[in-house]
């Protein structure tokens, strides 16, 4: 079992900036797939990234891409989001969880969920 631990949302205006991060309970593994994920209100929750075991693939979703950065650092067992630029429609609670390694963007190839963490950008 792994536990992952989202930090890092608030408010913030249109064009700020904002980094999230997801702890893991333990290590998950530098092959572990990683991947963000977002749920605004009365939405079904989307793919927003995901990046490889080491490091070396990240894919987005294209609303966010050029605006958004995933990375890792696997010494310290945390997933990062970085989010630049952001846009109102970026509103809502972001997920990130974890999956067996692979290309993974749909929300049932991920294994473990974070509790998730509220961003809300306002106009």
């Amino acid at each position: 079992q792994v536990q992952l631990v989202e930090s890092g949302g608030g408010l913030v205006q249109a064009g700020g900036s904002l980094r999230l991060s997801c702890a893991a309970s333990r290590r998950t593994g530098s092959t572990a797939t990683m991947g963000w994920f977002r749920q605004a209100p009365g939405k079904e929750r989307d793919f927003v990234a995901t990046i490889s075991g080491s490091g070396g693939s990240t894919y987005y979703t294209d609303s966010v891409k050029g605006r958004f950065t995933i990375s890792r650092d696997n010494a310290k067992n945390t997933v990062y989001l970085q989010m630049n630029g952001l846009k109102p429609e970026d509103t809502a609670v972001y997920y990130c969880a974890s999956a067996a390694p692979g290309f993974r963007t749909r929300i049932a190839e991920y294994l473990y969920w974070g509790q998730g963490t509220q961003v809300t950008v306002s106009s």
